[in-house]
Order: C-alpha cells, then structure tokens, then sequence
C-alpha cells in the first residue's frame, strides 16, 4: 500500500523550472532513497512533500489525502515529520527542549513521556546531554538530536535530507545504523542523500533524479550493481 504518492509533481523557483513532472511512491514500512547530483532537484522535492514550498502541479497524495494545497504545519499533524538539511536544531535551547518541540503536536502528557524515553534509549548521547545548549553539540549530535525531536512527533513517515552531510566518517554509520533501526521500528522512511552508496545500502527501493526528472529507479541493491549509476554515483 502506498503511504506517498507523487504524481506528475512539477516545482518552479520563479521562472526556472526544479521539478519536470516526477512521480514515485513509497510504500508502508520501506526506506526509499532519492539520489542524485547536487543540485538534481532531490531537497526541493522534499520542500514541495513537507508544504514548504508550493508544487506548480501534480498530486502528493499522502495516506490517501491530497495534500499539495495543506500548509506544512498540518501536514505534521497528519503523520509527516522532516529532518531538515543542515539539521536546524534550536541552538539556544537544549536538548530537552529541542525533542519537546517536536511533540507540539500531541497533548497526551504521559506518552510523551514514554516517547522521551524511547528517543533516549535510541540516543543515549541525548540522554547524558539532555540540559546542554543544542549548538554546543557535535554535528553527529546535533543530527541525532533533529532525528530524535522528528521522532517525537510518532511520525507514520520521516523525511530525511542529507543526514550524512558534514559528519565524520564514524558518526555517517552510526548515523545510518539508527535509520535502520527507526525502520525497523515500524517508521517508513524517505531519504535524500549525497553519499549514493550508503544510502543504496539501506534502501528497499530508489530512485536517481536528474536535473529534476527521475531517470532510473528500482531495487536498491540492483541499482548498486547498476554501470552508470556505479560510475555516476559511487565513484568507481
């Protein structure tokens, strides 16, 4: 069953053209990863999924609804959470604070309490870190804090762009281990990211976007095996 769908979706940032017409679904319980070049279009498809920036045309049915006219805020209410590119953590606030913005959505005092818990047993780092300023974390930290505050929200889908970006090499696995976990979990996931070969090494399935049109997708790991996507991609 289709948790998302794109259909035809078109985007234009003033008269440029981002998005030509892609359409691609993600199903219940996959990871799904979009890749391609900078600049391919993979981060304003994302935008346009969230509400934060508005599709030209085409559909983004998500859980059975439209939701290409929604505002990105009731969007969250509806089961969708996004860990933003460059993580934009609240720097001011601490950790703590950071994961309660995450569950402004719910009112349910006490399973927020056990989502707190669950995200810190996820994270422990979190957890000994929780009353530290959020910009004085590493930048491993910090993404595991963006991840753990979207996961406050009980998302049924979580749109992750670039989680990888700027991080050491050590905090990149530790970083993708914890995305096979929240899949695991139950949580569907959709991906954006540079690094093509971790990404395709998580993935079910995935889709390479190209000066914003799709121009392969497939199984993940056929497309790992894939010439021009080895050569393109994977730098080898």
């Amino acid at each position: 069953m289709a948790m998302l769908e794109i259909k035809n979706l078109e985007v234009y940032y003033g008269m440029i053209q981002a998005i030509k017409g892609i359409s691609f679904e993600v199903n219940e319980g996959e990871v799904i990863a979009l890749i391609g070049a900078n600049g391919a279009g993979k981060t304003t498809t994302l935008h346009a999924v969230t509400g934060l920036i508005p599709a030209k045309a085409g559909e983004i049915i998500f859980d059975g609804k439209n939701v290409a006219k929604i505002p990105g805020h009731k969007i969250v209410s509806m089961g969708m959470a996004h860990v933003p590119e460059g993580r934009r953590v609240f720097a001011e606030l601490s950790v703590y604070q950071n994961l309660k913005m995450g569950a402004y959505t719910r009112k349910d005092k006490d399973e927020i309490a056990g989502n707190l818990e669950m995200v810190y047993k996820r994270f422990p780092r979190l957890k000994e870190r929780k009353n530290q300023m959020a910009g004085t974390l590493s930048g491993g930290e910090q993404q595991m804090l963006a991840m753990g505050r979207a996961l406050m929200s009980q998302p049924k889908i979580i749109l992750m762009d670039e989680p990888s970006m700027g991080l050491s090499p050590i905090f990149v696995n530790e970083i993708f281990d914890i995305i096979r976990e929240v899949s695991a979990a139950g949580t569907t996931v959709l991906l954006v990211e540079q690094n093509a070969k971790k990404a395709l090494s998580i993935a079910d399935r995935a889709y390479v976007l190209e000066t914003g049109r799709i121009t392969l997708q497939g199984d993940a790991k056929e497309l790992m095996n894939d010439e021009s996507v080895k050569k393109a991609y994977l730098g080898e």
